[in-house]
């Protein structure tokens, strides 16, 4: 018989006016790394809230069986006790501490009511070694990169005697190397006996990584199936309820006349103002294109459309502007958006939406001067444009008076993507826009990609998936130290050919 460590029967969470779970069941085994997919909404990370006690006993209905014996956890530190921990994806640690501060935050190395540094220092150290880090436990956690940032997070999950970890999207925010290396101290940690429960939207990590994989659809378990008997386009159709017979959708471009040429784009670093991010970059846009942009992490691709989105980022920034055959100067946002030109960020949450206020007043952001009669904003126009966009972009949510930090990820960045289009743009850079959503969110963002362009808008796409930029992309430039170094057409592309243009050698592309 199979040694199971959780079994979690019949759970049913409500929530005011929305069943969040009904009737899920989940069994884990022991030393195992299962992995939950679904797309956002299904109900992945409440049923993990359930099980950490986030959401305390007596909030659901239903059953936890942990490690053979029935469970009912009133907070956190009850499951953490248990050796159940949970880290989610908007990570929580304390910027300003030292790494060992966080890793022993609680759960203090102290005699006599005084904490021993030098105990706790040696312990965090070892830690560190143990997930794979170089840096001191006396580092500043605000100095570390979000991977590593991670990896502290786990080395302070080692310290509960963990022996159920629960990651939600651990790779969201990473880069490939930092991924790898993460996947690889998950199944280090399984070897050493540590469970595993992830949640993920990266099917490639699911499948390399999984023994088995969970299927949560509309808040209701579909399936659970061993890895080896999935493929990818199996998850795909038991998460969305329906085979998708093509990942991205079909698109007749309807190409029309340059719209926007950027010449001897050069960009300096805002903190190392003799450092060039960008270097005599050159690229141009059409109407009805959608173009890609393809670059490792570090090459200088969000810094390049930041600084052409109104000088946002970036000092010493010099080049042209060219806007339909005419030299524009564009010196802030507030010109950006005069001149046509919108910028949806790969950080939404940060500096895309303001998370505590509703969906209509993110969408009406950007273009209030729209919407004012005599000074003062028109707050049932307001409605009535927000609401519009609600339909047309298919936002799930009953009102516009809907907090968007409540929303899914997906829905977010419809939100985003509605603000922007609110302000009339002829040209839209899409930085990462289907970063952290589910599969079925990114074919209805692609469709709203197609359409925009039908509508005779240029549209630039940055992506770190390269089969993102090859599914929907009519022409790809690459960018590598800086630099342009190819301009492919869609029909030429491959992941091989962008991988090599995007890994140039510096003095391959020096001018």
């Amino acid at each position: 018989m199979t040694d199971t460590i959780l079994r979690m029967k019949n759970i049913t969470k409500t929530f005011p006016g929305v069943k969040a779970l009904q009737d899920v069941n989940l069994e884990v085994r022991r030393g195992e790394i299962l992995s939950i997919c679904g797309e956002n909404g299904a109900g992945k990370s409440t049923l993990m809230k359930v099980l950490s006690g986030v959401y305390p006993h007596g909030t659901y209905d239903g059953e936890i069986e942990y490690d053979g014996e029935v469970s009912r956890f009133a907070g956190i530190r009850d499951s953490e006790h248990k050796g159940i921990v949970i880290i989610h994806q908007e990570l929580a640690l304390a910027a300003n501490l030292s790494i060992a501060e966080n890793i022993f935050l609680g759960n203090e190395q102290a005699k006599r009511g005084w904490i021993d540094w030098n105990k706790t220092n040696a312990a965090a150290d070892e830690l560190l070694r143990r997930v794979g880090l170089s840096e001191s436990a006396v580092t500043p956690v605000v100095d570390l990169g979000v991977g590593k940032q991670q990896l502290v997070e786990i080395a302070k999950a080692l310290t509960k005697n963990v022996k159920l970890l629960i990651l939600d999207e651990p790779t969201a925010a990473l880069n490939d190397d930092d991924s790898a290396h993460l996947l690889n101290l998950l199944r280090g940690l399984r070897d050493e006996g540590i469970t595993c429960v992830i949640i993920s939207h990266k099917l490639n990590e699911v499948m390399s990584i999984s023994d088995r994989v969970t299927i949560l659809r509309d808040g209701q378990t579909i399936w659970t199936e061993e890895t080896a008997n999935l493929s990818e386009d199996k998850i795909i159709a038991g998460m969305v309820g329906r085979d998708l017979e093509h990942r991205y959708p079909e698109h007749e471009p309807k190409i029309g006349d340059e719209v926007l040429r950027i010449e001897d784009w050069t960009v300096h670093s805002p903190t190392q103002p003799d450092r060039a991010l960008v270097r005599k970059a050159n690229l141009s846009l059409r109407r009805g294109e959608i173009v890609g942009l393809a670059g490792l992490m570090g090459a200088g691709r969000t810094e390049l459309a930041m600084s052409v989105f109104g000088r946002s980022y970036g000092v010493n920034i010099s080049g042209r502007l060219i806007k339909d055959g005419k030299e524009i100067q564009v010196r802030s946002v507030q010109e950006a958006i005069k001149h046509g030109i919108a910028y949806a960020t790969e950080d939404r949450k940060r500096y895309g939406l303001n998370l505590i206020e509703d969906i209509k007043r993110n969408i009406s952001a950007a273009g209030l001067t729209k919407l004012a009669r005599g000074g003062w904003v028109d707050g049932n126009e307001e409605y009535k444009v927000a609401d519009e966009f609600r339909a047309s972009m298919n936002i799930k949510s009953p009102t516009v008076e809907a907090v968007v930090g409540k929303l899914s990820g997906g829905n977010q960045q419809k939100v985003v993507l509605s603000k922007w289009i609110f302000t009339d743009p002829d040209v839209l850079i899409l930085d990462e826009p289907t970063r952290g959503i589910d599969v079925g969110a990114k074919y209805e963002i692609y469709t709203i990609i197609n359409r925009l362009a039908d509508e005779g808008k240029a549209i630039l796409v940055i992506s770190s998936e390269l089969p993102e930029l090859l599914g929907i992309c009519d022409r790809i430039y690459t960018l590598s130290a800086g630099r342009i170094t190819g301009e492919v057409p869609r029909a030429e592309a491959t992941q091989e050919s962008l991988m090599t243009l995007m890994t140039k050698e510096e003095q391959e592309v020096a001018p």
